[in-house]
């Protein structure tokens, strides 16, 4: 894990989000006691519980956001997952425990990139010979091919064979060719490995996706694999090759073991819309399925050990964040147990003009960043005026403060219809600068705000 102070990941998420600073100081210091326990002595390390953390705050002011930049920034495997999905009428057959396998699931494919990444050169070399061996055949064939009987003749295809162009100096020429590009549109024939599994359709009420995985790898095993041939072009036959190679040096075993790991050691859950299975709603008594599922997370939060397709995986020290709006349930309305899991709780801040403004310019992803290098690839300058970033924010917050309030998203909203026009003309526009300023603005939305329903809809 690496060694980042909690100043520094903040630093870190200041450069993608927006305010929250009481919610960046939380998840900084719970990343990095992650860190100090694995400096701690053995014994007592595995005391040591993660501090989970409850968000509390409106939608769209940045609640996930910070959860995945967070497990970027660690390395670590993340998984996001909706509380209010477990609760769904007729939803059978996935348990709270897939949440955990999923997470696993991720794991393996993160260290299995990173070892891919490891062998890639050694890899790439093997697969360079391999284009080779498949462009130039052996020399006891090669006369043969050229139209000659016992020798090379000099009406045939090929030269004939001189000291300079002994069979490695040959294959030397075209590896320079290769490397220089110059065979990229030439055809080899390749063989690719594939295997058809049968339709099987599973009728159980529990565990479906465990069932299914199973009778997968059983099938694997029975049914045989098959090659076939293909004419590829020599880049793509290289990518191939280099992917076969690479999963010939990783060993699985070894991936399988650090993946697991990594989950038990830094693995990240965002259970997000934690507020909708909360108890007790609108006065009303306790909803039995949502409680049902509260319990049914809690001994995955408390600590527990499931079962996966590539082993048992513990959960006692995977760190768990959970979020919601909490417009109607308070987080006390949780089961008491659940509650004492998440011993953290921090409030997330509505977004108001200011920060929208701050959200459409600051960030290294900002929108406005991201309109310019789309409509870029059109050959558009595209340049928004302050006055024009300011009209767009005080929209926003408009529309925010008289309808729904979804947060940072409505600046998506309103930005796609002030540039409707011009990504749907980019193509063919003479002029290739476009300027934004404020009059434009109005002039895009005036309609849409004057109708009352009309925005309502819209925007």
């Amino acid at each position: 894990m690496k060694s980042f102070t909690p100043r520094e990941i903040v630093s870190e998420l200041d450069k993608y989000i927006i305010g929250q600073d009481s919610a960046k100081r939380a998840v900084a210091i719970a990343l990095r006691n992650r860190w100090r326990r694995q400096q701690v002595s053995a014994e007592l390390r595995d005391e040591i519980s993660p501090k989970n953390i409850i968000m509390i705050g409106p939608t769209g002011v940045g609640k996930t956001e910070i959860s995945r930049r967070l497990a970027r920034l660690a390395e670590a495997p993340f998984v996001k997952v909706e509380a209010s999905k477990f609760t769904e009428v007729g939803y059978i057959g996935r348990d709270v425990e897939s949440i955990i396998r999923d997470l696993t699931e991720l794991g393996v494919k993160l260290v299995r990139d990173e070892e891919t990444k490891r062998v890639q050169l050694k890899a790439r070399e093997a697969a360079e010979e391999r284009v080779l061996d498949a462009l130039l055949p052996s020399p006891v064939k090669r006369p043969a091919e050229s139209g000659a009987v016992g020798a090379y003749s000099p009406e045939g295809h090929s030269p004939p064979p001189t000291e300079e162009q002994s069979p490695s100096k040959t294959r030397e020429k075209f590896r320079k060719l290769f490397r220089e590009g110059k065979l990229d549109e030439r055809t080899i024939d390749i063989e690719q490995t594939e295997q058809k599994m049968p339709v099987v359709e599973i009728f159980s009420s529990a565990g479906v996706e465990e069932m299914d995985m199973n009778i997968k790898d059983m099938f694997s095993n029975i049914f045989p694999k098959k090659t076939r041939r293909r004419k590829v072009k020599i880049p793509e036959a290289f990518e191939i090759f280099t992917e076969e190679e690479a999963a010939k040096l990783i060993d699985m075993d070894k991936v399988v073991k650090d993946a697991i790991e990594r989950v038990e050691q830094s693995g990240i859950v965002f259970i997000d819309e934690i507020d909708k299975i909360a108890g007790r709603q609108a006065g009303q008594g306790p909803d039995v399925s949502r409680e049902g599922v509260q319990r049914d997370l809690l001994p995955l939060v408390e600590g527990s050990t499931v079962n996966t397709k590539y082993g048992m995986v513990r959960t006692d020290h995977v760190l768990f964040v959970a979020s919601g709006a909490f417009h109607i349930a308070k987080p006390s309305d949780l089961i008491p147990e659940f509650q004492g899991r998440f011993p953290i709780r921090v409030e997330l801040t509505s977004l108001g003009e200011e920060e929208f403004v701050r959200i459409l310019t600051e960030p290294k992803n900002a929108l406005l960043k991201q309109y310019e290098a789309l409509l870029e690839t059109e050959g558009i300058e595209l340049v928004f005026t302050e006055d024009a970033i300011s009209e767009m924010a005080a929209i926003a917050t408009s529309v925010n403060d008289r309808m729904e309030n979804i947060g940072a998203r409505r600046l998506q909203t309103v930005l796609e219809r002030v540039l409707d026009e011009v990504s749907f003309s980019a193509p063919d526009l003479e002029s290739k600068k476009v300027v934004v300023d404020s009059e434009y603005v109005k002039e895009r939305l005036s309609e849409t705000l004057k109708d009352e329903d009309l925005s309502r809809y819209i925007l």
